[in-house]
């Protein structure tokens, strides 16, 4: 299993605050700011784990999720879902969520479990 994050965050500070602490951490991380190629982002270079935030422009990450999940070539992919209104429950595919502000060590930590639960599964 590689490391490789696939960020998809249109927010620069946030993005590049989680670069950062992913990256100190081994993790190959790429970002994308828009929702509406993202699925093509994606499909080019699949992650071993994506970070997905909710309000994106071009489209939600509720709606690329819902993609992701319709597609037997990512419905396991692990997905951690960034939200700054909060979530009362888990979005329908979601593996974890998280609520902005976050501590960077619960991204870390977050992102090392996912991909350690789908290690385990292939």
């Amino acid at each position: 299993m590689g490391k490789n994050v696939l960020l998809i965050e249109d927010e620069p500070h946030i993005a590049e605050a989680i670069r950062y602490v992913l990256t100190r951490d081994g993790w190959q991380v790429a970002s994308h700011g828009d929702g509406g190629d993202a699925i093509e982002v994606i499909r080019r270079s699949p992650p071993d784990v994506l970070v997905l935030d909710v309000m994106l422009p071009g489209r939600s990450g509720h709606e690329i999720l819902a993609d992701l999940r319709r597609d037997p070539a990512f419905s396991d992919l692990p997905v951690l879902v960034l939200s700054a209104r909060g979530l009362q429950h888990m979005p329908e595919g979601a593996t974890r969520v998280m609520a902005k502000p976050f501590a960077n060590a619960e991204v870390v930590s977050a992102v090392r479990a996912m991909a350690d639960a789908r290690g385990r599964l292939e």
